[in-house]
């Protein structure tokens, strides 16, 4: 489904529920949130009452300025309601093909089994085209409005990317990987730090000509990660995002073996944030993907820095990297966000890191033996909205419904089970089972520890409609 339709003012018509503050979910059992022609909330109405005729004849008669909007209304306000759109601020698309592909390996061998061959091989155009129209409809269908992009080295596949979420009205931060050093296979590394630097720099350029302001879709810098970058192309990825004013992502303190041939290669620096600060690339508008094994003083200085945190649970259990302290980190002022690290990660779904998340934090209290490490299901949900907002610098656009923010949102679709049950198998709208004594938190959190993309029935991106399916849409829409 591309993008490209105008956007029409619209009110959307149903439950809703979104996070307030870290610790707040607030859940309507009824509103109607009102979005301009430019995708952005103008009015958020709640408490209300009544049926959805009832409330379209009110709403034609009290507000004259939107007696012509489209109206969009869930057709069940029992089962159904709108949440935010997810942000996955961390992950690699070429790598899509290969989701559920780890076996016995750790990370290090991991990559060389795994991942440099399979992203070698988008040195083909058709490649690239293939795998990345699939993964942004595979990431669209999962709720994902916004994704912080790893590509590959191939500056042209980079592009394919950009151009391709573009298109489907995805918001993303693409990156051509920069990696140059021998810690990378000779078949598939940058020539040089020089010759890593301009096609970085071409790629920035091109995607900064497809969406000038940055609407849709940004550039972003991205040096793998340490190891496999010389400090000359670390040092070259730092000046180039201070002349063109990009953002950085990259990988720090994953895996314990992978902090150990930090230390070898960079010996002169204290730790491996400093190996990054050392280079400008460490400030405000840096992601650092895991942050598992983060001494005190890397935490200090990875605060002070600005830089935000991209927490990706699925995966740090797959390559058995090890238990973030996602409780530590807020608690030390850190902005976190979720990532899907396809495909460290399992799954392209930001709710299945929601649930990963909690059971990581649970795990982590079992290890240390005290509650207070671990995260509630509305702390899991701010940060894959707000948190992941923050961290891709969105806070003002994105993560809620206020009024002033842009309507990234989700519509999610329940089962309602009948007097008699389900006794065909047909369970259409999902896994999830609603008996109809549930209050809306039971319902919500139902959703997140038993959903997936099943319950995921339309998507927007600021006011546009990106995905949508065509088995239970789940609601009517009135011109």
């Amino acid at each position: 489904m591309a993008a490209s339709a105008p956007i029409s003012k619209t009110i959307y018509i149903g439950p809703f529920a979104h996070s307030t503050s870290l610790t707040t979910l607030e859940i309507q059992p009824l509103g109607a949130i009102g979005v301009d022609e430019t995708g952005t909330i103008r009015f958020v109405e709640r408490n209300l009452h009544g049926g959805p005729d009832e409330l379209i004849a009110s709403f034609k008669a009290s507000k004259s300025a939107w007696a012509d909007a489209k109206l969009v209304c869930i057709k069940s306000t029992t089962t159904g309601f709108f949440f935010p759109g997810f942000i996955d601020t961390h992950v690699h698309a070429p790598q899509h093909p290969n989701t559920g592909l780890f076996g016995k390996t750790t990370l290090l061998d991991w990559l060389q089994k795994y991942t440099f061959p399979a992203e070698s091989s988008f040195s083909d155009p058709s490649v690239a085209s293939r795998v990345y129209q699939n993964f942004v409809s595979r990431t669209l269908s999962h709720g994902t409005t916004t994704a912080a992009y790893f590509a590959t080295i191939h500056v042209p596949a980079t592009n394919t990317l950009a151009d391709i979420c573009l298109q489907r009205g995805q918001r993303a931060l693409v990156g051509r990987v920069c990696m140059d050093s021998e810690v990378s296979p000779e078949y598939y590394r940058d020539e040089s730090a020089e010759a890593s630097y301009q096609a970085s720099k071409a790629s920035i350029e091109y995607i900064r000509s497809l969406d000038p302001g940055g609407v849709i879709v940004q550039p972003i810098i991205t040096p793998r990660f340490a190891p496999s970058c010389t400090s000359a192309c670390l040092s070259a990825m730092g000046r180039l995002a201070q002349e063109s004013n990009t953002r950085v992502q990259t990988h720090i303190s994953e895996n314990k073996g992978e902090i150990d041939l930090v230390a070898s290669l960079f010996p002169d620096q204290k730790s491996y944030a400093h190996v990054y600060h050392a280079h400008q690339l460490l400030g405000p508008k840096t992601i650092l993907a895991h942050c598992v094994h983060l001494s005190g003083m890397e935490r200090r200085l990875v605060l002070e820095s600005g830089c935000k945190i991209s927490h990706c649970p699925a995966s740090n259990t797959a390559i058995t990297s090890g238990c973030a302290p996602i409780r530590l980190l807020l608690d030390e002022g850190h902005t976190v966000g979720l990532g899907t690290d396809v495909s460290g990660g399992f799954s392209p779904s930001i709710l299945e890191n929601v649930r990963q998340a909690v059971w990581v934090s649970r795990h982590l209290a079992m290890q240390v033996d005290s509650d207070a490490v671990k995260l509630s299901t509305e702390e899991a949900l701010y940060l894959a909205t707000c948190g992941g907002a923050a961290v891709v610098g969105l806070e003002d656009k994105l993560g809620g419904f206020e009024v002033g923010k842009e309507w990234d949102a989700q519509m999610i679709l329940l089962g309602n089970v009948g007097e008699e049950g389900c006794q065909d198998g047909n369970f259409g709208e999902g896994p999830v089972d609603v008996f109809g004594w549930e209050s809306w938190a039971d319902r919500v959190e139902k959703w997140v520890y038993a959903g997936d993309d099943r319950n995921t029935v339309a998507v927007w991106v600021r006011g546009r409609l990106v995905h949508r399916t065509g088995r239970y849409p789940g609601y009517e829409e009135t011109s």
